[in-house]
């Protein structure tokens, strides 16, 4: 008699998927937020500046009456570390199609002292609201199919140090910004990539604060290599995405003292334009 076939793993849902549950905070009383950071949004030891960011967003979303961000902007003051934190709101405004309301994630550094690590402050309101009108003349990444692109899993070595991150994503990198992996950097300053979660589950609002934010950095194609921390990350979310996978397209055009930006589009299957960023990071030169 043959071998019962394996049953497929069931594809994670919005709310119910790591995503959420790494990212879900505990109101402690109003304002007020708990949250143990998890070690698997880490990469090379730092937790990733676009989780964190969309722990923040959680709770906005939870302080503020409107469901969705449409711009957050974070000055990232001293490094997180996976463990307790907790993260604190207020309420700026209030109207009939915008709120805005800022945000700060503490710990507590080896002391024993209340550090903050990141503050936030952001506008929300209702995607599902907002008129079914784009006019643009931004276009679509030119990719190759996902099949032809290349993930962390088609490396000759592992990145050093934690690289728990890369389990719990879908990230397969365009050949043409992957110069750096082979030890030839284009020097063009660009990285685009297929974007999703590992486990199936789809984009939301939310995500795409992560989706900015979880590419390599575009200095290694500049040809430097180590950590690049984000001074700064403001995101524009423009639309809800369509379900499949998103395609992100990160550029740099300036690298001057030791600072350079990051702009970011993120598209979905439908060709629409539902994110943007930019972020001011801090190199290490030779």
């Amino acid at each position: 008699m043959p071998e019962a076939a394996t049953a497929p793993a069931a594809r994670a849902t919005i709310g119910d998927s790591e995503f959420d549950r790494d990212t879900a905070v505990t109101r402690r009383e109003p304002g007020v937020y708990d949250i143990d950071l998890s070690a698997g949004w880490t990469i090379i030891n730092a937790v990733n500046g676009g989780y964190l960011l969309a722990v923040l967003g959680r709770a906005l979303a939870d302080a503020l009456p409107h469901p969705d961000p449409f711009t957050v902007s974070a000055h990232y003051l001293t490094a997180s570390q996976p463990g307790p934190a907790v993260v604190r709101t207020d309420v700026v405004r209030t109207g009939r199609t915008l709120s805005t309301g800022q945000a700060s994630l503490f710990q507590f550094d080896e002391e024993g002292h209340e550090v903050e690590r990141i503050r936030v402050l952001a506008s929300y309101g209702d995607l599902d609201s907002l008129p079914d009108d784009v006019r643009t003349s931004a276009r679509p990444p030119a990719m190759p199919p996902l099949d032809q692109c290349f993930g962390p899993q088609d490396a000759p070595a592992p990145v050093p140090g934690s690289s728990a991150i890369t389990d719990r994503l879908m990230l397969k990198l365009d050949p043409a910004t992957l110069g750096w992996a082979l030890g030839a950097p284009s020097g063009k300053g660009e990285m685009r990539a297929w974007f999703g979660l590992a486990d199936g589950r789809d984009a939301d609002p939310l995500s795409l604060l992560l989706a900015v934010d979880a590419l390599p950095p575009t200095a290694f194609e500049l040809g430097i290599s180590g950590w690049v921390p984000t001074i700064e990350l403001t995101v524009h979310v423009r639309s809800r995405p369509a379900p499949g996978p998103l395609r992100v397209s990160i550029t740099t055009r300036n690298l001057a003292g030791g600072f350079l930006e990051e702009d970011a589009e993120v598209w979905d299957t439908n060709d629409r334009l539902v994110a943007q960023s930019r972020q001011l990071a801090r190199v290490k030169l030779p």
